[in-house]
């Protein structure tokens, strides 16, 4: 008897695991992907995927979603991933954009990560749509060597997969490099693979089955910048008094190949062409229109080497740091300015101000890896609400400042690996009680008044000592 129980249990056991590996499997057998391109762009540090899928309903009932799978080496490196749809042809084409979210499916083979991408309407049995997706990636690149001397360019390694990594079977696909020159100095073939000038074409390849995967790694010089910023903290002060205050502190580092042995100023100044092609020395910053009161400095004090250009669609600056950066070398820095309030201050339909500006950083083409942002609203402010086209870590905190009684409520928005494409606007919404506005200028009145009251009695009082009669 006990024999058939522990036999049983273990039929039962492998019954399940059977069941569960067909259902993985077999998640999604209605849907395959007809034609899949897969354009990636590794000419800065910040990697950019496009990929254009065209799928075809192929079961019997309707679809909803399509799902993207990431090996886990990027998934831990995913900064952002958005999808749209084409609507139209040609010059009257729109994309719209599709809701994604992380996949509530089993976990998948090898660890692979799944995203649900929503469609607008569901596919039916034998209709076909092209999902377009956009995913960007960060320290995806690895230098190769790890330490380079001044005059030496910096190479580095980019792993990924001939084959579209996807839980469904891919009729025809395509994959595309795109490396900053031709100066490649090895790649992986998998046949057929081509190379024209600085791209790089795997496929096109046939009918492969879910979860295929092709390794390959690709070897190139990259001498674009590697500036990421360890950690910025944003400041946005709103006074509605007419201006808004923006104080950024940077934490600036190189992050391409480490430099190695004695910097030479001289070679440096007289060899450009030659020496530090892989370090920087100009970051450039774009700010908005009708900016003023800019100033840039560190530790030390004000650095003189920037330059403000100002038009009346946008507005750049142009910094220099005290020294140039090569690999592994830091430099910490502020950058402040105001802006007119009028022109990020509004206020709702129902009677709410809120606080339209835009999230990330200003530098181009620069990832983040720990970004806070805080929105100090005007002393008296109640019920903050923060609206962040994205998840962010939220919390509330009290910042106090010159003339403050009780404080300013601040709404603090933290988020890690930033890349350019989260510089898009969010709102911070807040009640406020134009009263509180005169209690600044009443409190410098009444202190003014008191001086003087104190003044006139001290002038009047006598305080002498007189004889007595």
């Amino acid at each position: 008897m006990g024999r058939t129980s522990a036999a049983m249990a273990v039929f039962l056991f492998l019954l399940l695991s059977l069941f569960s590996i067909f259902q993985l499997v077999s998640s999604s057998p209605e849907i395959r992907v007809l034609s899949a391109e897969r354009r990636i762009d590794v000419t800065a540090p910040i990697t950019r995927v496009f990929l254009t899928l065209k799928v075809e309903n192929a079961g019997t009932s309707e679809v909803s979603e399509v799902l993207v799978a990431f090996p886990p080496t990027e998934a831990e490196h995913l900064a952002i991933l958005k999808a749209s749809v084409a609507e139209g042809k040609r010059k009257k084409k729109t994309y719209v954009p599709l809701s994604v979210n992380p996949s509530g499916s089993p976990d998948a083979p090898n660890d692979a990560q799944l995203y649900s991408v929503s469609l607008r309407s569901p596919l039916k049995s034998g209709e076909a749509t092209t999902v377009e997706v956009l995913y960007v990636l960060t320290h995806l690149l690895e230098p190769f060597p790890a330490e380079i001397s001044q005059s030496e360019p910096q190479l580095v390694y980019y792993r990924d997969s001939a084959t579209l990594l996807s839980p469904y079977q891919i009729v025809e696909q395509i994959t595309s490099i795109k490396t900053p020159s031709n100066k490649v100095e090895s790649f992986t073939r998998v046949d057929p693979t081509s190379r024209v000038g600085s791209e790089l074409r795997y496929g096109p390849y046939h009918d492969h089955g879910p979860y295929s995967y092709s390794p390959v790694i690709v070897h190139f010089e990259n001498n674009n910048p590697f500036a990421v910023v360890e950690e910025l903290v944003r400041e946005i002060e709103i006074s509605h008094w007419g201006s808004l205050q923006i104080r950024d502190h940077y934490k600036l580092k190189h992050a391409g190949a480490r430099h190695k042995g004695v910097f030479s100023r001289l070679e440096y100044q007289f060899k450009q062409s030659v020496s530090g092609v892989a370090s920087f020395r100009h970051l450039l910053i774009k700010l908005p229109p009708r900016v003023h009161s800019v100033y840039y400095r560190d530790e030390i004090g004000n650095i003189s080497s920037s330059h403000l250009h100002i038009d009346s669609q946008k507005s750049e600056l142009e910094i220099e740091p005290r020294y140039p950066l090569f690999g592994g070398w830091k430099a910490t820095f502020t950058i402040g300015y105001g802006l007119p309030l009028q022109d990020f201050l509004f206020e709702s339909h129902d009677g709410r101000r809120y606080l339209n500006f835009s999230f990330g950083c200003p530098l181009i083409e620069t990832m983040v890896d720990d970004l806070t942002v805080k929105v100090i609203l005007p002393e008296g402010s109640r019920n903050p609400t923060a609206a962040v086209p994205f998840p962010v870590d939220q919390h509330l905190e009290m910042t106090y400042s010159y003339l403050d009684v009780v404080g300013r409520t601040t709404v603090v928005l933290q988020k890690r690996n930033v890349v350019p494409e989260h510089n898009i606007p969010f709102q911070v919404y807040y009640d406020f009680n134009p009263i509180f506005m005169f209690a600044e200028p009443l409190m410098l009145i009444s202190a003014v008044f008191l001086f003087f009251v104190a003044c006139i009695a001290y002038v009047h009082v006598d305080l002498s000592i007189g004889k007595s009669s």
